[in-house]
């Protein structure tokens, strides 16, 4: 099963020019699936990095907007796009110029396959 949400995620992958990473982690940004590519930033892809996002979603929600639903980070050389698939993040880092419209369509294409990597969690 993981191997082919692997399989999945790196076609997904290629498909979008500028695109260096895909993580999909628990809240507390322990990877459960990672597919990149050799420009992917290292410490970006620490789970230290990726658990932040966890924490600003709960202080974005205390702002009485509603749930959040996604974080756009835009860098100097990359941009990180988080979205929120509780008890799962979504991560998606790429470079400054690349599509993030084109990325955040991919949630469609991600979201089906996540049902049992969701019922994982939920139950370790």
């Amino acid at each position: 099963m993981a191997e082919e949400l692997r399989k999945y995620l790196t076609q997904l992958l290629e498909k979008v020019n500028g695109l260096y990473c895909i993580v999909i982690t628990d809240r507390d940004g322990v990877p459960l699936v990672r597919v990149a590519t050799e420009r992917a930033p290292q410490l970006a892809l620490r789970s230290t990095f990726i658990s932040t996002f966890g924490m600003a979603t709960d202080q974005g929600s205390k702002l009485g907007l509603g749930k959040n639903k996604s974080v756009i980070c835009m860098y100097s050389n990359y941009q990180v796009i988080q979205i929120n698939k509780l008890p799962l993040i979504i991560t998606f880092i790429g470079s400054d110029n690349c599509n993030t419209g084109h990325i955040l369509s991919l949630e469609t294409l991600i979201e089906p396959l996540l049902k049992d990597l969701k019922m994982a969690v939920t139950e370790s």
